[in-house]
């Protein structure tokens, strides 16, 4: 066993983009305006709402003009971490309620099992909410597979292009970089975890390689 740690992004490592793209966001995009306005007294939404209304500036925005920013940082694809948390809560019903499971290939859902097995410790690092991350998991094509993971991160630990966010989720895992491998699409995901000496390794599962880090096209290439 190279590693003690495994991290995995998702959109384009563990899950095809296009499910993100064309399943969760237009779903999202679609339900949040309705579940704003049943929920917005719901301790966990409303919390939310406050954080949006603070990024606003504006402490006494109506729930249309919340709604409207919402939809425009969907629009832009910003990593703004109470929609992600948002767009989390509405997805947790759209699963619930088997509207879609959550995508993994197979080779990911397979390695994965047989990694834990070995005694890696698996973590998720995406910039989708944990709650959103924990659901894709729980209720994806393969099944349950959240007893296989011992964490998750999201923008809350920071940026994933910062260097600052490894070194905190190194300072979480108390391990030597060298014992952590994490998998990525993206290449400047990839070089801010180098940059402390964590093992890389690029998907290309749907892009070119960079030429700076070690590359697979699936997870059965992948040296753990």
């Amino acid at each position: 066993m190279k590693y003690r740690a495994l991290i995995t992004d998702i959109e384009g490592t563990t899950t095809r983009i296009s499910f993100v793209t064309e399943v969760l966001f237009p779903y999202a995009a679609e339900q949040l305006p309705d579940f704003i306005r049943q929920r917005s007294e719901q301790a966990e939404v409303a919390l939310q709402l406050k954080a949006v209304r603070q990024l606003m500036k504006q402490p006494e925005a109506s729930l249309n003009d919340i709604i409207a920013q919402l939809q425009a940082w969907i629009r832009a694809d910003e990593k703004i971490t109470p929609l992600k948390a948002l767009q989390g809560m509405v997805w947790r019903l759209g699963y619930q309620q088997g509207h879609f499971t959550g995508h993994l290939y197979p080779d990911a859902a397979e390695q994965l099992k047989v990694w834990q097995a070995k005694g890696v410790q698996l973590f998720v690092y995406s910039s989708g909410s944990v709650e959103a991350q924990q659901l894709l998991f729980r209720y994806s094509d393969f099944g349950d597979l959240t007893p296989l993971f011992s964490g998750y991160f999201d923008t809350r630990i920071g940026g994933k292009k910062e260097i600052s966010s490894y070194a905190a989720i190194l300072q979480h895992l108390q391990l030597p970089p060298g014992q952590v491998l994490f998998l990525s699409d993206v290449v400047a995901e990839l070089d801010a975890a180098s940059k402390l000496g964590i093992a890389t390794t690029q998907l290309i599962r749907d892009g070119q390689a960079s030429g700076m880090h070690p590359v697979a096209q699936d997870f059965n290439q992948i040296e753990v």
